[in-house]
């Protein structure tokens, strides 16, 4: 019989797998011929599984993915244009996070490529990774913001934090000068120490047309394009219905 102190002592612990199995762990030790430091191993490995459980949880709410698309359910017999061996690859391996590289997907609309980088950035997390999705036009009001406050310092640090960024989205609303630099200026500091993942219903080439800055643009797509694996989805068709998570 668990005692209220005991109880009280496992919460502070949290260690609520424990607390919540302890009458099925003493039945267990009763019935079986399990030595003291089995099942102490036992109730150790669960209670691992169950922190790594939460933990990646968490990870995924903070990541505030909007819909969860996985890659298991991408229709890739539907996208024979799309390079799916090199895509599945780079996913089985996560590899690109280990060597700081970033990961494109441009075309146009729905034709998947939310679905392929979302995919990606929850794969991440469900490794241990701390990720984060925003849309193009959410970072750029975000960045506007912080201006006003003074906040960009702060902002800055914020996204710098995450392992895997995604961006989805770039090329559906234009950039204000400022909001283009501090843009530049996030990106510029991610390049190599951490993984950013990029969607674009634009090819490079236009993408003058909504940064407004020819100087940084090119910069820009010159710091992404160093280190990264680009995906021209210009001549796949569109995929409906989504992918979604099973």
């Amino acid at each position: 019989m668990m005692t209220d102190t005991l109880a009280a002592q496992l919460k502070y612990l949290r260690l609520t797998g424990l607390l919540a199995r302890w009458e099925e762990y003493l039945k267990a030790a009763a019935q079986s011929n399990l030595s003291h430091a089995r099942l102490l191993t036992r109730v150790i490995e669960e209670e691992y599984r169950l922190k790594c459980d939460q933990a990646r949880e968490q990870r995924l709410k903070l990541a505030q993915i909007p819909e969860k698309l996985v890659l298991d359910t991408f229709p890739f017999d539907r996208q024979p244009k799309l390079n799916q061996k090199k895509i599945l690859a780079l996913y089985d391996s996560m590899a690109f996070l280990k060597d700081k590289q970033n990961i494109l997907w441009m075309g146009g609309t729905g034709v998947g490529k939310t679905g392929l980088a979302t995919g990606f950035l929850i794969q991440a997390i469900h490794q241990g990774a701390r990720g984060r999705y925003v849309l193009f036009a959410d970072l750029l009001h975000e960045l506007h913001r912080s201006q006003a406050d003074r906040s960009q310092a702060r902002v800055l640090r914020r996204y710098l934090q995450y392992d895997i960024l995604l961006v989805d989205e770039i090329g559906y609303v234009e950039a204000e000068p400022a909001q283009v630099g501090l843009f530049f200026t996030l990106l510029q500091k991610r390049h190599r120490q951490r993984s950013t993942l990029i969607t674009s219903n634009l090819g490079f080439s236009e993408w003058a047309s909504f940064l407004k800055n020819p100087h940084l643009t090119a910069a820009l797509i010159d710091r992404l394009t160093e280190s990264s694996h680009v995906f021209n989805m210009k001549d796949c068709v569109s995929l409906r219905p989504r992918m979604t998570e099973p």
